[in-house]
């Protein structure tokens, strides 16, 4: 490897280690066995850094969303089967410990402290939306349009950032697949009642 990609796999490590706001430019640089002038240039500044090593994580969290190693989600796209299976997956990797979604709340949290850090994330999140939809839809991501992002993607956006409070600050309580998927049942034949 490259210091561009050891950079990357040491950010990685002590953003799991130390989270986003304890990391510092030292820390990477002693993990990733390179120097200070690296970050600089290969990145631009620490920050760039650590938000591209989060969203690797993130993107490499998403086989977990379609069962893993195992695979194939097994309902067919756009089932309340897929809908259950899709979020047990998601939840499962909420359970794990020293879980990528702690660290998550950490950098949604101090988002107005880093704009420039926000401004990524936003526009990575609006990626992710766009992938969440296949997951639970099926299809290419290069084929869902900009309004199906803007409405379904969004919907499940929400719907995981939900999920990652209630996991992040009361397991014992937050919502396991079946029961998210028996309120969406809910909401439908509500619909259907008026």
């Amino acid at each position: 490897m490259g210091h561009r990609e050891d950079l990357l796999e040491g950010a990685k490590r002590c953003l799991l280690q130390k989270g986003f706001m304890r990391t510092t430019a030292r820390d990477i640089v002693k993990e990733s066995g390179t120097n200070l002038a690296s970050i600089g240039y290969h990145y631009g500044s620490k920050d760039a850094l650590l938000v591209q090593a989060y969203i690797e994580l993130v993107e490499a969290m998403s086989d977990a969303f379609e069962g893993g190693a195992e695979g194939e989600l097994r309902g067919e796209p756009g089932s309340l089967e897929r809908f259950t299976e899709v979020w047990s997956n998601i939840i499962g990797t909420m359970r794990a410990p020293g879980s990528l979604w702690r660290l998550s709340m950490e950098i949604v949290a101090m988002g107005d402290e880093l704009p420039e850090v926000r401004d990524h994330l936003v526009r990575a999140q609006r990626e992710g939306a766009r992938g969440l939809v296949t997951l639970f839809m099926g299809g290419r991501e290069e084929d869902v349009p900009e309004e199906t992002v803007d409405t379904l993607g969004q919907f499940y956006v929400t719907l995981l950032m939900g999920l990652m409070v209630q996991w992040s600050f009361g397991p014992q309580g937050a919502p396991e697949a079946d029961r998210i998927t028996e309120g969406l049942r809910r909401v439908i034949e509500g619909v259907g009642k008026s």
